[in-house]
């Protein structure tokens, strides 16, 4: 489709949504009418178009021998994981979605970053749900990066990764870790009670804790947990715990707060 605006235009439009310009301001910065930023917004935003020349968007990793982001890569799979999910749209073009709750400013930009990264040139949008920011980039080539999507919730279907992602978290088990922990996890204080002396004291204690009712992506986590060489024990059904002391530092150190 032929731009009747030049693509820096265009562009600058585009930043100026994602900062928050609204719609009749940006259009009058940039001597357009609103409907036409709309339009900007759902073609190149919502459905991922490329802007331009379609041959500039990015190769796909997987079946066009594009560039990898690995580390980057390893996070958003985590991300994917934990709260994500891929969906298809018009022409074959889908869509991935991680949620995140809302008070999570920085990891919400974290996550763009990530897809950023991994799709050279991508433009993630948010969007407001209950209690959380929905963060979609589009991409058709998502199904190739992430060959675990799949009809219906991951904990009812296996959770397999192929040979090659193991191989890219078996090098970036530290991203791979915080996309599962900052998605599916939390850091919490514990405490428990101990009489020393005839006296009772009570200590207090923090604890990563990873949740998910997916046994395929337990055994994910405690793989890359090893491969870190954090300890870590299951404390539920669904629950994945780091509580030594100098496992909780260790971790802290790889993955950094969620925030």
């Amino acid at each position: 489709m032929a731009h009747v605006r030049p693509l820096a235009t265009v562009e600058s439009a585009l930043r100026a949504s994602d900062a928050g310009v609204p719609d009749r301001e940006n259009a009058a910065a940039h001597g357009v009418a609103v409907k036409t930023i709309r339009r900007w917004r759902r073609e190149y935003q919502r459905r991922g178009r490329p802007r331009g020349q379609t041959h500039l968007a990015p190769p796909c990793p997987r079946c066009e021998d594009g560039p990898l982001d690995e580390p980057a890569y390893a996070e958003l799979l985590g991300w994917y994981l934990g709260d994500g999910h891929i969906s298809l749209g018009r022409r074959g073009v889908h869509a991935l979605h991680v949620y995140d709750d809302a008070r999570y400013v920085a990891d919400i930009a974290r996550i763009q970053e990530l897809m950023r990264a991994v799709k050279p040139g991508g433009r993630p949008h948010t969007r407001q749900v209950p209690g959380a920011v929905v963060v979609t980039v589009s991409w058709k080539h998502w199904p190739c990066l992430f060959p675990q999507h799949g009809p219906g919730r991951k904990h009812e279907r296996p959770i397999v990764l192929e040979a090659w992602q193991r191989e890219i978290v078996a090098a970036h088990p530290g991203p791979f870790l915080r996309g599962l922990f900052h998605s599916d996890g939390s850091r919490v204080r514990n405490w428990a009670t101990r009489t020393v002396a005839g006296t009772t004291k009570r200590y207090d204690y923090p604890r990563w804790q990873f949740s998910n009712r997916s046994e395929d992506i337990h055994g994910l986590c405690t793989w890359a947990l090893d491969l870190a060489g954090i300890p870590w024990r299951r404390s539920g059904r669904w629950t994945t715990s780091v509580s030594r002391r100098d496992a909780v530092a260790a971790l802290d150190r790889l993955i950094g707060p969620k925030s």
